[in-house]
């Protein structure tokens, strides 16, 4: 996804004149992830933008052609790169983030960009403590080895299938796997997993800012990669802002459900809590 694309884009959400949400992925997926999303929110009258992390291909064949352009994507540098795209539209965007795209969203909201925000299965920031076996498990994968943090690390089916992919049938785990999946940035994984040790970490989110605005957090029932402790944790980080702070379990749902055969329920929670405040 060019920075071109990303820019065409904006302009087309700021000639449309409808209200702008912003999409972001994480780790192990790119932006047409978002698809039909987006379709759901222009059908509501949205004007969706649905931008890449700096270098993302556009396609999943191309991505698995190329991984080493993944990497050395720190989450600074994607926070930075989607707050620039999110400063050139005309009105101030919704924001809906999954795992390190839904971090990236509480920073965006932390920073005063959002009207409201949806984090789905958020990656955990400063402040946020617990550590459960299963999310430790499914990081390991990067994790294990220290060279893997300026490397592109793609996900084995295996490792797919226990860290998303783990609440649907094992015939949808693989058509899942063949259509989604791509390498990621060992990077964020690294950062986040030191974050509450160092104080000058990239991965942190400003909780207080009184121009943050409403948040949801929404947390999949069967994570393995981002549990309900994590979901939670970061609720209660965010719930003293002044601003509407919600969170809301989807049963039987794991790390894949803005992408599996369920995606519309969480779709249709998203717009639900954006259409309440913007």
């Amino acid at each position: 996804m060019t920075l071109h694309t990303d820019l065409a884009q904006i302009e087309a959400a700021n000639a449309s004149g409808k209200p702008p949400v912003v999409f972001i992925h994480g780790l192990w997926l790119l932006p047409t992830s978002w698809q039909r999303w987006a379709e759901v929110f222009t059908a509501a009258g949205y004007a969706p933008v649905v931008p890449g992390w700096p270098d993302d291909p556009d396609t999943v064949q191309e991505a698995n052609a190329h991984p080493e352009v993944f990497a050395g994507k720190s989450v600074g540098q994607v926070a930075d790169h989607v707050c620039d795209l999110i400063g050139k539209l005309e009105r101030k965007p919704a924001v809906v983030g999954h795992s390190f795209g839904g971090l990236i969203t509480q920073i965006t909201a932390g920073r005063g960009l959002s009207a409201a925000s949806v984090a789905i299965d958020p990656a955990p920031f400063r402040g946020v403590l617990p550590l459960p076996v299963s999310a430790l498990r499914v990081a390991s994968a990067v994790l294990g080895n220290p060279a893997n943090y300026h490397r592109a690390v793609p996900l084995t089916y295996e490792q797919f299938r226990y860290g998303f992919a783990n609440a649907v049938s094992e015939e949808e785990a693989h058509q899942l796997y063949d259509t989604f999946a791509v390498p990621a940035s060992g990077e964020p994984l690294f950062q986040a997993a030191a974050a509450n040790l160092n104080p000058w970490t990239e991965v942190k989110v400003d909780t207080h800012n009184p121009d943050r605005g409403p948040l949801l957090i929404i947390s999949g029932e069967k994570d393995h990669t981002v549990p309900w402790s994590i979901a939670h944790a970061s609720y209660k980080q965010q719930k003293d802002n002044p601003n509407t702070t919600e969170i809301t379990e989807i049963e039987n749902r794991g790390h894949s459900l803005t992408i599996d055969s369920g995606w519309r329920q969480v779709c249709d929670t998203a717009l639900a809590f954006i259409q309440r405040f913007h």
